[in-house]
């Protein structure tokens, strides 16, 4: 059994959504309880099936689950939300896998495989890893969506020049491609600048590299 300390977690422990999958349900509720002392929102699941059927997109979050279950194994999990595209942070934890399993998780981006029992601190430390990568993914595409609404915003001749920045093009460059002149290469340049809210070209093509 996984106690907790008797001392409350700080007000400042990072939040998130942890998908436990167990089928021992003694260890599920432990973990459950314990998660949740830390402040986690937390929501136990006897078998993958199950989690499957909520095909919730909360973030940050994290999927917690054990490698061998009766009818779908945690690989066999990760395979399937692969497949819907569902890009979660995983945390295996096993009492005994092969190591093709276990090659298998982490060659498909696994967060961590911990082999039971295992330490209260391992655990909370995989689970906030997987949080902190889930964080990062939410913040990509929030900024993705940013940038696509204020693409939105050039007109048909600003796209075309923004399109030229991104590929590295000088003012005569420009000039060249688009045949127009030094003035009005220059006032469509300081228009996609401002409409993208961007300082200088390199943050541009920064951004934009991101994304690509």
């Amino acid at each position: 059994m996984i106690t907790c300390p008797q001392i409350p977690p700080s007000s400042s422990q990072l939040s998130g959504y942890v998908f436990l999958i167990e089928d021992e349900d003694e260890l599920r509720a432990d973990l459950e309880r314990m998660l949740s002392f830390y402040g986690y929102r937390v929501r136990g699941f006897s078998n993958p099936q199950e989690y499957l059927a909520l095909n919730s997109h909360v973030a940050p979050a994290v999927v917690v689950t054990d490698m061998r279950m009766p009818e779908m194994s945690g690989v066999e999990l990760q395979e399937e939300l692969m497949r819907q595209g569902r890009k979660i942070p995983m945390v295996f934890i096993s009492g005994q896998s092969e190591d093709h399993q276990i090659v298998a998780a982490l060659k498909g981006g696994a967060v961590d495989f911990l082999l039971k029992p295992f330490a209260r601190e391992t655990l909370l430390a995989a689970v906030a890893k997987g949080l902190e990568i889930d964080t990062k993914q939410m913040m990509s595409i929030i900024r993705k969506n940013e940038l696509e609404e204020k693409l939105k915003l050039l007109s048909p001749r600003e796209k075309e020049v923004f399109e030229l920045l991104i590929k590295g093009f000088n003012n005569k460059e420009i000039i060249d491609a688009l045949g127009i002149s030094l003035p009005t290469a220059k006032q469509y340049k300081s228009e996609v600048m401002y409409k993208l809210r961007v300082r200088s070209l390199s943050e541009l093509i920064s951004i934009h590299a991101s994304f690509s």
